[in-house]
């Protein structure tokens, strides 16, 4: 366990920090003010689909039931899998569960785990400078989405940020094909819809348990990077302008903590005070129980 004492840093200090972060940024170059015409057509399609879910012809209870344990499955992949245990390290895991859980991260379809791991360590190394892919320096929206909108220089640096898991086969397949991941979830949610005569019939089932979860945990995820190094307070003069959000605790599951996060990246547990429900913690914790997670590292809050 690492004890941890936050600095009292003076106001002045921190206002510094805070000045030189967000000078005015260059403008982006040439090379990357090109929009990608790959990357934002999938997103348009994805938000019309998730719109047409919410027509009164789509509802069901059965479509929300789906839609609720496949965002819990999608965001606990993501933080739990991705993140927690992939990106940092931050406790060991046997393979398979490793493997589950990292399946469970890709099904959020926010590209494969190798680029996912790479782009979030180089985001650490570099969070809040002008080359942090999503520097919150450039305004709240380009951190938010507008970034992965444009080419992102930081991807050609994945082998040596993720060199662990490029060498690992299963990594590297998924990293390729992470997508279809989609097509056999999709196909039983249209056969269970239809088989059962769900109101909206299989189509609905599809339309919220795909375009609309994938939509919600996008914005979800996508808060981490932009309303948590807006708002919130600050446990930590770490240096960069994260900050702990509640309410984004709440959607992701324990990610809002997000200035303890950058202060102990290699803690387990993000919610360090009292208060800073973590529920991403709350689940290492019975993995830990199940002898399932071990060698968990923890950063403990000391004032």
């Amino acid at each position: 366990m690492i004890a941890t004492n936050p600095e009292k840093s003076s106001k002045a200090r921190e206002l510094s920090l805070r000045a030189g972060i967000v000078a005015p940024r260059d403008p982006l170059p040439l090379k990357q003010r090109k929009i990608k015409k790959g990357t934002t057509s999938f997103m348009l399609i994805m938000h019309v689909g998730a719109t047409f879910a919410l027509l009164p012809r789509f509802w069901s209870w059965e479509a929300l039931a789906a839609f609720g344990v496949l965002y819990w499955t999608t965001v606990l992949g993501v933080t739990l899998g991705l993140h927690r245990l992939v990106a940092h390290r931050s406790f060991v895991a046997p393979r398979w569960v490793e493997r589950i859980l990292v399946i469970m991260g890709s099904l959020a379809c926010q590209s494969g785990p190798i680029e996912w791991v790479a782009l979030h360590r180089h985001h650490h190394k570099f969070s809040d400078q002008p080359n942090d892919h999503h520097d919150a320096g450039r305004g709240f929206w380009w951190s938010h989405s507008e970034w992965m909108l444009h080419d992102i220089p930081a991807l050609a640096h994945s082998k040596r940020l993720a060199g662990d898991l490029y060498a690992d086969p299963f990594f590297r397949w998924l990293d390729h094909w992470f997508l279809l991941l989609q097509i056999p979830l999709g196909l039983f949610l249209y056969w269970f819809g239809e088989l059962n005569q769900v109101h909206g019939g299989g189509l609905g089932l599809v339309l919220w348990a795909i375009p609309l979860r994938l939509v919600i945990v996008y914005h979800v995820t996508w808060l981490v990077n932009s309303a948590t190094h807006t708002f919130g307070y600050r446990n930590f003069n770490s240096p960069d302008l994260s900050r702990n959000c509640w309410w984004v605790a709440l959607l992701s599951f324990g990610e809002g903590w997000h200035n303890n996060h950058h202060a102990y990246p290699h803690s387990a547990r993000h919610g360090l005070r009292w208060f800073e429900f973590d529920i991403t913690w709350q689940h290492i914790k019975l993995l830990r129980r199940l002898g399932l997670a071990r060698q968990v590292r923890q950063a403990k809050y000391v004032q």
